[in-house]
């Protein structure tokens, strides 16, 4: 599932569930997933350099209902990866002023510490309380109530560092052309659009596999050989 900006114009914010699958279904770990169907190559991956980790990005926002879903287990997966894959998240705006103020949001829980305690609340408190936290003011009335210092949280939402990673993320949108969310992009090469039917536990299954193949593509790519 993903939200697309059609869906953000026409505010479509109803939360879809994941499929039930039988319980004795389970993929053949053996075979490729499709590419066109699972996934993509993009058609200008971004340089690497030896030694550099596979880096794996999602694109989401907060006032995204599947972003909300796929939030929790995209958190578990990501304290599980290996030591040579980098997981970072990038906030998308679609160049929305009440997308932007959920970016601004998140960068600052990040700058201030306060992301890993409060990440999945503002999901519940947007999603779930309906709490509008579109307005700056709304989201320091907010965050008094998680006990972070108002006053000085303005400081770094209004910072130099929040609009430098905000310009970053949303130069990286752009980049990658996201139109959607959630979207994954795996080391700069491959984008996972598919899931196989199994919602979010399959687009996960499809990145584990798309590290796999950008792992196995960079001994080619840094010998000056073919890339996959």
């Amino acid at each position: 599932m993903a939200m697309t900006r059609r869906d953000f114009h026409a505010g479509l914010v109803a939360s879809l569930g994941l499929a039930v699958l039988p319980q004795a279904w389970a993929w053949p770990w053996d075979e490729d997933w499709v590419e066109g169907r699972d996934w993509e190559a993009l058609p200008d991956p971004e340089p690497t350099a030896p030694g550099q980790a596979v880096r794996v990005s999602e694109f989401f926002s907060y006032g995204c209902p599947h972003c909300a879903d796929l939030n929790p287990l995209i958190t578990a997966w990501a304290k599980e990866l290996p030591a040579d894959v980098e997981f970072q998240r990038l906030p998308v705006t679609f160049g929305r002023a009440a997308w932007t103020i959920l970016a601004r949001l998140y960068f600052t829980l990040e700058l201030e510490g306060a992301l890993e305690r409060l990440d999945q609340a503002v999901f519940h408190a947007i999603g779930e309380q309906r709490l509008n936290l579109y307005t700056e003011r709304a989201v320091l009335d907010w965050v008094a109530k998680q006990g972070l210092n108002p006053e000085a949280f303005q400081k770094q939402f209004n910072s130099v560092a929040v609009g430098t990673k905000l310009r970053q993320a949303q130069a990286s949108a752009k980049r990658f052309q996201i139109n959607a969310v959630p979207s994954i992009i795996v080391d700069g090469r491959y984008r996972v659009i598919g899931d196989a039917g199994r919602g979010h536990e399959g687009r996960l299954d499809i990145t584990d596999w798309l590290i796999k193949k950008a792992r196995e593509a960079r001994p080619a790519q840094e010998t000056g050989g073919a890339s996959t």
